[in-house]
């Protein structure tokens, strides 16, 4: 017989509570993430739609994860006095409407509009989400919670990419994020429905003018600056090339279908292994040792995708997932042990700040790789992320010398 655990231990795994909790966080990360990157897929097909350049195109993520960068402090500091379960049903609710008005935008630019305005709907979800597992869910079980949530944003992503490549390849671009859309929405309703009254009490009322001071205690301490500008640079370099890949694959030598190109998303799979494994490696060597290496790998994997061999691409840029999912998972648990132990920390914003720069790098860093792409094509996409894993190698190598607080 399963029963709902006191408020004073949280939800006990087991519990019909565990489970309905665990199944509407997986829902609410598929539910964002399956939003966010549906587009990538969709680049190509909406310069030709829309006869704009590869690096415009790419305005249709950039334009989302950049207006989520831009909130993801402010509305993650302030959104859980609002009543967490609350917040994350609007968020959702809001989005998922967006989502479904998007096909219908008349012009690229109401395109970009309705897509920046999602990015301002989920900026609190990211931080939130976790927030709240790690509230409701008793100590001990907190670990597999929190796998069911990063599970749920792993596979949103994914899935919004396929879903959105294979249904352009049959009827178009609109009815792919119709599609997208509406199976957000049917997500939106499940969390709702499955997740469980809170718990624990409402957090403390924020205001704005209250976070100058925890703000400054993170920036402050250069271990987290360092981690901060690795988490900008590694995320520039990786949307940038998953963002033109799909360019050259279209493209002669190789002029595959788009449905066959959306299927190099599964690659993403291989960043669930490797945030994994890098984890094991970081407690067992030092995330010092392992983080550079990492970077390093990702190098190594872009340089791999230069020749006009498809399996020399494909190797390449299973490699260069490897070697950024491994770096992002060493770099992001760093950031919450290491604010946790400073003397004015604060794991929370500086879990927002680490995504801030997150989203920026995907959204700056991505919109200027299509620079590349135009100006010289697939050589010079391949220099602009090596000279992006440079400088996250640098500061990872610097981490090196920085002593634990």
């Amino acid at each position: 017989m399963t029963t709902t655990a006191p408020a004073a231990t949280g939800h006990e795994r087991g519990t019909a509570a565990y489970r309905r909790l665990g199944a509407a966080m997986w829902c609410a990360g598929l539910a964002t993430f399956v939003l966010v990157y549906c587009v990538q897929a969709l680049l190509p097909t909406l310069a030709a739609e829309f006869d704009v350049s590869s690096s415009a195109a790419s305005l249709a993520l950039s334009a989302t994860t950049g207006t989520l960068a831009l909130a993801i402090i402010p509305l993650s500091a302030v959104a859980e006095s609002w009543g967490r379960t609350r917040v994350m049903t609007v968020a959702l609710a809001a989005s998922a409407v967006l989502g479904v008005l998007a096909p219908l935008a008349p012009t690229f630019g109401a395109l970009i509009g309705i897509r920046a305005l999602q990015g301002v709907a989920l900026a609190a979800l990211p931080a939130l989400a976790m927030a709240h597992v790690t509230r409701e869910v008793a100590p001990r079980w907190l670990g597999g919670a929190v796998g069911l949530l990063i599970a749920g944003n792993t596979i949103g992503g994914l899935s919004g990419r396929l879903v959105a490549g294979a249904v352009a390849d049959m009827a178009g671009w609109r009815v792919a994020l119709a599609v997208i859309g509406g199976l957000s929405l049917l997500c939106t309703v499940a969390f709702r429905l499955l997740l469980p009254p809170a718990l624990a009490p409402p957090a403390a009322r924020v205001r704005l003018r209250e976070l100058g001071r925890p703000l400054r205690a993170q920036l402050r301490d250069p271990g987290l600056r360092y981690l901060f500008g690795i988490s900008f640079l590694l995320m520039g370099a990786f949307v940038t090339v998953y963002n033109y890949l799909g360019f050259r694959l279209l493209a002669p030598p190789f002029g595959l279908p788009t449905a066959v190109v959306g299927l190099v998303f599964l690659g993403y799979l291989a960043g669930t292994w490797a945030s994994t494994g890098a984890g094991r490696l970081g407690d067992r060597w030092g995330r010092r040792r392992v983080l550079w290496a990492a970077v390093l790998l990702a190098v190594v994997g872009a340089w791999t995708t230069v020749p006009d061999a498809l399996i020399a691409v494909l190797g390449g840029l299973l490699v260069v997932t490897i070697g950024f999912f491994a770096a992002h998972s060493l770099a992001s648990s760093w950031v919450g042990r290491r604010a946790s132990m400073l003397p004015d920390g604060a794991p929370g914003i500086a879990a927002s700040i680490y995504l801030f720069a997150y989203y920026l790098g995907s959204s700056v860093g991505g919109a200027a790789g299509g620079l590349a792409y135009d100006a010289a094509g697939w050589p010079a996409v391949v220099g602009y992320v090596t000279a992006l894993l440079a400088g996250a190698l640098t500061l990872s190598l610097l981490l090196r010398r920085i002593p634990a607080p």
